[in-house]
């Protein structure tokens, strides 16, 4: 979903809230993939532990107050669809916490698409390898038939950390020089380049 921009808006209006350093727009891109905890702690590392539950609670506000307003890249709907169909296992490994994933997967009806899903609030965040593991064992394969595809560096570094392939999109979160610097099989300049390369390398 196209949701990089709307984030990071929503974490700098959560800081401005509670009267914290407002964190750049690209610091507030940065921790997109992270589950939130992980997330607020990067952008508000002076804040005392006692006041990260209400800094996520302004984050929630902004958040939700926003998300009808995020949709899915053009093209994503159909890619999944052809995908399952041509008898690929779908998994979605997110730093959303599982309400979200949900509400999500039901907004735009694509929750028939995906086999198996893991979030932050059900294990370790990213980078740790554990969604990715657990993903794995719960549809029987392994790090060799696995293929990863994330827009940040969180991403990639757990697809490295579990030994599975990733391949990159730049979407926007985190920047190609960045992405790159990870060793995904190709990093793509848009989602709209996804499906043909997909079409032609699976």
């Amino acid at each position: 979903m196209d949701s990089t921009a709307m984030i990071a808006r929503c974490i700098q209006a959560s800081c401005q809230d509670l009267g914290l350093p407002v964190p750049q727009e690209q610091d507030a891109k940065y921790i997109i993939g992270l589950g939130l905890e992980d997330a607020l702690r990067y952008v508000a590392p002076s804040l005392d532990a006692t006041g990260y539950p209400k800094l996520a609670e302004r984050y929630r506000h902004h958040f939700f107050s926003s998300e009808e307003q995020v949709l899915l890249f053009d093209g994503v709907a159909e890619l999944l669809a052809r995908l399952m169909d041509e008898g690929y296992l779908l998994a979605v490994a997110t730093g959303k916490g599982r309400d979200g994933l949900d509400r999500a997967l039901e907004k735009t009806g694509l929750a028939r698409r995906f086999h198996a899903s893991r979030c932050a609030d059900e294990t370790h965040s990213k980078p740790h390898p554990a969604m990715l593991l657990e993903l794995m064992d719960r549809l029987g394969t392994t790090p060799g038939r696995t293929l990863m595809v994330g827009d940040t560096t969180h991403d990639l570094q757990m697809a490295a950390n579990a030994g599975c392939a990733a391949i990159a999109v730049a979407a926007g979160a985190h920047d190609r020089a960045q992405l790159e610097a990870l060793g995904p099989l190709i990093c793509l300049p848009s989602v709209s380049h996804l499906a043909p390369w997909l079409a032609t390398h699976l």
